[in-house]
């Protein structure tokens, strides 16, 4: 299969996706869960992947639709997310009819969800109360990333499962330096232990130079992330917070509130489509790669 980034090995991927997993259990050793995870093998053992879909964005309506080499992205993402092989179920929550009918006809499973819904959390967690089996975990995987990796799907949810601590899981990946004052890509920083300290449209850490370091390792977040199914209710019933409101930031709400994140650092060149131009890069991405 091929692989999102160019410059990487799957082997080298795995390895980093490994080594945040086992950085998990680790913490979960140390802080008595170890017995827990012993006696039940089925500790947030079922999971869903949902794609949440709007047609209307400001910086590029009809997203979702846009042809990527002769099919919608949705399904370019929806094809992807089902080579993960820790997710039981995936579907495409949407507002929007022409997105329905679109992933109807390619054979994704769709859950409709009202308008009000103000970010795409929201959106899964009424998809998630609409979908008729239960499910542990809910992985909320962004339509607009049509190259997303598998490997890091499955990353992020099993740092969730051996992190019984956190409630959210989510993926970093090396921050290109020029990527450093693009509000477009936001960075995070993360403690020793493998949470999240804080997500920033801003470059961080920031330092006194105001100037870009290209020996520091800033990291880049990807979209994906995970919930566990009981935390995403309490989520959406949470208010605003000031640091999500002025970042524009979803996850921000999560530590605000004081809940823990797990995140796993991955090798991946990350290729999301934010505005128009963005899918020539990727169509011209996917011809070098024969990624048909």
């Amino acid at each position: 299969m091929a692989m999102c980034s160019s410059s990487f090995s799957s082997s080298s991927q795995k390895t980093w996706i490994v080594h945040g997993i086992l950085a998990g259990t680790a913490i979960a050793v140390a802080i008595g869960a170890s017995a827990y995870l012993g006696r039940s093998r089925k500790f947030r053992s079922r999971v869903v992947g949902i794609i949440p879909a709007r047609y209307a964005s400001s910086r590029f309506e009809g997203k979702p639709l846009v042809q990527i080499l002769g099919k919608p992205m949705i399904q370019r993402t929806w094809e992807r997310s089902k080579l993960a092989t820790t997710l039981d179920h995936v579907v495409v929550a949407t507002d929007d009819e022409r997105i329905a009918e679109c992933c109807r006809g390619f054979g994704a499973d769709v859950i409709m969800t009202s308008e009000s819904c103000r970010n795409g959390t929201e959106r899964c967690n009424e998809a998630l109360e609409k979908l008729e089996k239960k499910y542990d975990v809910v992985v909320n995987i962004q339509g607009d990333e049509p190259l997303i990796e598998p490997e890091i799907i499955d990353g992020v949810v099993k740092a969730l499962q051996v992190t019984p601590d956190a409630v959210f899981s989510t993926a970093v990946t090396p921050l290109k330096p020029e990527d450093g004052v693009d509000p477009n890509r936001v960075k995070c920083v993360v403690d020793n232990r493998g949470y999240a300290i804080y997500f920033s449209r801003g470059l961080i850490p920031y330092n006194k130079s105001g100037k870009v370091n290209p020996d520091f390792p800033y990291m880049l977040h990807l979209g994906i992330q995970s919930f566990d199914s009981k935390f995403l209710k309490v989520y959406s019933e949470l208010q605003p917070t000031p640091l999500q409101q002025e970042e524009d930031l979803e996850q921000l709400k999560v530590l605000e509130n004081g809940y823990k994140m797990k995140v796993i650092k991955v090798d991946h060149e990350a290729h999301g489509v934010d505005t128009p131009d963005d899918v020539e890069k990727i169509e011209s991405l996917m011809r070098e790669r024969n990624l048909s």
